[in-house]
């Protein structure tokens, strides 16, 4: 497995979806806005503020919005080796409650490739990077993306600019 030449640098944003995109879009009008960084070999790290209305459980995130950003941040981290992928596994191991105000910090990193299938891992923290709250385990698998996305294409919503 090699870092793929034209993956982006240590410390560099990596924008994969459109400004809609629930999980990283900047203008959907309701989303996670995870961000994802580029980081050393096949790492990245990413970061999402909880927010009130990801409210699950009193006072805390719901699992489910968790396993979204886990998506997210899984399914970027490919690009480093020039993968575009969808996923087929997402495994998610819930530590500690997360309380809405905090701020999640993500590490997620490439493990393997085997023909189209793409192993990957991630944690995520608070203030302590040795104490996880949460960690998934995903298979992801490689796809074309245009012709994945084509048969959609009508049905997707425009961005305005």
């Amino acid at each position: 497995m090699t870092r793929h030449p034209k993956a982006p640098s240590a410390g560099e944003e990596i924008r994969l979806h459109h400004s809609l995109c629930f999980a990283c879009g900047d203008d959907a009008p309701v989303g996670l806005r995870v961000r994802v960084v580029g980081g050393e070999g096949f790492t990245v790290t990413a970061s999402m503020k909880v927010e009130p209305w990801m409210q699950g459980g009193p006072g805390v995130i719901h699992g489910g919005l968790l396993a979204a950003a886990f998506d997210e941040v899984l399914g970027t981290a490919p690009l480093l080796i020039g993968a575009g992928v969808v996923t087929a596994h997402l495994e998610i191991d819930f530590a500690e409650p997360i309380p809405l105000g905090s701020t999640l910090r993500f590490r997620g990193e490439v493990l393997a490739k085997e023909r189209r299938k793409v192993y990957l891992r991630a944690t995520a923290h608070l203030d302590d990077p040795e104490r996880p709250v949460a960690a998934a385990h995903g298979i992801f698998v490689t796809i074309d993306v245009r012709e994945h996305f084509s048969r959609y294409r009508d049905t997707a919503v425009k961005v305005a600019r």
